[in-house]
């Protein structure tokens, strides 16, 4: 079971502000998920093959080949000078940090 110091310490690191009834409760929640996880690492899953995609049939499908499509420079040229501030094919933006 997870203890309240531990509760703090997440709830903080998450900019959380939490009261001692909300600290009891995620104390529970968090305890119940990892008992779940914990009952999930009991699971025999050796004969199971590894898959990146939850589907098979996507595996058999073909995709599209990524192909470069052109674009017109005077598009984007326009858009540049459009901006209330640039420094030469950059649009500079104020900082928001």
């Amino acid at each position: 079971m997870i203890n309240k110091e531990d509760v703090k310490h997440i709830a903080k690191l998450s900019r959380l502000g939490l009261n001692s009834k909300e600290i009891s409760k995620v104390q529970k929640d968090l305890s119940e998920i990892l008992s779940y996880f914990n009952s999930l690492s009991e699971i025999d899953v050796s004969g199971v093959e590894p898959t990146f995609h939850s589907t098979e049939s996507f595996l058999d499908e073909k995709m599209r080949e990524d192909d470069a499509i052109p674009q017109d420079k005077g598009v984007s040229d326009k858009l540049i000078e459009a901006a209330p501030s640039k420094e030469k094919r950059h649009i500079k933006v104020k900082a928001i940090l």
